[in-house]
């Protein structure tokens, strides 16, 4: 987990994947924190993504940086707690003037029996699982 955190901060923005229906929907996100054994998203709940992962948890984000991608694959779980929101916002403390973890809007999620494939053009895949 903390080489597939590690990918993801190097490579700075990552592409999130949800469905709405029978939609996909994919966007940019930045933010990847591990806290307590446990790999960490963060939104805002009034936005469509938020609705769409209460709908359907399962997502997927993939990220790219120097000839290598990986892809993480599970269910994104909210975690409610006021501690893990404002450990994700001291971990982005730029979100601050965005969020705090008492607004009632921030939302973070981590990754539920989640697999993770490092992929390239030049060797075969490596995929490690938590």
């Amino acid at each position: 987990m903390e080489r597939v955190c590690k990918f993801i901060k190097e490579a700075q923005t990552y592409y999130l994947a949800t469905v709405e229906g029978d939609q996909p929907r994919v966007r940019p996100f930045g933010t990847i924190h591990i806290f307590e054994g446990k790999l960490y998203i963060q939104t805002g709940k009034s936005k469509d993504v938020a609705k769409q992962l209460m709908a359907n948890g399962k997502a997927e984000i993939c990220a790219f940086k120097g000839g290598e991608w990986l892809r993480v694959a599970g269910t994104l779980v909210e975690d409610d707690r006021r501690e893990a929101r404002q450990s994700m916002l001291d971990a982005y403390p730029n979100l601050q003037s965005m969020y705090s973890a008492d607004d009632g809007n921030t939302m973070v999620l981590y990754f539920k029996d989640a697999t993770a494939t490092f992929s390239s053009f030049a060797g075969a895949p490596k995929t490690v699982t938590f």
